[in-house]
């Protein structure tokens, strides 16, 4: 059974400043999911699912959908704030979304194969998508037997500014026992890779650690799970107008009470992705890099 591609598109344009998972940064205006897709394609995925919000179907249908005809099944599915589960009512002043693993859940009536969730927005490299599709093709006989691509942070980062990057901890075995938040990691004057944490004290990262980047490999037995800890979530945050239910924050509780193991799969895969607007033509530099080697053709779809 061939995994499918889950693709969180439901936060469109929110820090960039317009739909920048619909702006064209490839030779012929290809989008980032574009390349995603493709990557995923050619790694032995076999149908394509996307999470959006409702008001940007007829837009995505026409955009985005329209383009892969032809070329892989495709479904959408949308995730809304009062999409909860019975029992439990949206409070009346929400307005941010409940977060990645909200977005995830939306997934649970189309998905029912092995499934890599990838945000919309991320340039994630073949081979990132390669190790990916190994792992998740295999028998997967028990349980909470999931996987993430660890992203070496020395090739996630930008010259712009500071980024945000889910700092991995792994067991000898290279199964996952930790992910931490940090949310403003920079090069310093010596182009070392820091942040400041809880101390206000400044750490240093070696290039090689993982960090994720929101690739994740998950059986259908996820969503069950999810479902339950974002109940729990819900009866301690729902009057929290600012709270996310992060797929980091399910994983770990699964971790920590031993329903699930995650496998840490190693890339030197690239990341790169417009998380500044000053990231653009470095993005679209890039890319045309990779289709003058031959990596990718002319045109995509």
């Amino acid at each position: 059974m061939k995994p499918t591609l889950f693709v969180l598109a439901a936060g469109m344009g929110s820090r960039y400043g317009g739909l920048k998972q619909l702006d064209g940064v490839g030779p012929h205006g290809e989008t980032i999911m574009d390349y995603s897709i493709y990557d995923a394609l050619k790694t032995g995925f076999g149908k394509v699912v996307f999470v959006i919000r409702k008001d940007f179907e007829q837009d995505f249908r026409e955009k985005v959908m329209s383009k892969y005809e032809g070329h892989v099944p495709v479904e959408v599915v949308f995730q809304s704030t009062d999409d909860l589960p019975e029992g439990y009512t949206c409070p009346a002043d929400r307005t941010k979304p409940w977060g990645t693993n909200h977005a995830v859940l939306m997934g649970k009536d189309a998905i029912k194969e092995p499934f890599a969730v990838i945000n919309a927005d991320d340039f994630y490299g073949r081979n990132a998508f390669e190790v990916i599709a190994d792992e998740l093709s295999r028998p997967h006989p028990e349980k909470g037997d999931y996987c993430m691509v660890g992203f070496r942070v020395g090739n996630t980062m930008t010259e712009n500014g500071s980024v945000a990057r889910g700092v991995c901890s792994t067991s000898p075995e290279g199964y996952l026992t930790g992910v931490i938040e940090r949310t403003a990691i920079s090069y310093d004057n010596d182009h070392n890779i820091v942040f400041t944490d809880e101390d206000d004290k400044v750490q240093t990262l070696e290039p090689n650690t993982p960090v994720s980047m929101n690739l994740w490999g998950f059986t259908p037995d996820y969503f069950d799970y999810s479902e339950r800890e974002f109940k729990k979530f819900l009866d301690e945050k729902i009057d929290t107008p600012k709270a996310e239910f992060f797929i980091p924050l399910c994983i770990d509780a699964l971790i920590h009470n031993g329903e699930a193991k995650v496998k840490v799969l190693d890339t030197d895969s690239r990341w790169f992705g417009v998380t500044y607007a000053a990231d653009r033509q470095g993005v679209v530099d890039k890319l045309a890099a990779l289709h003058a080697e031959g990596l990718y053709p002319e045109r995509l779809f």
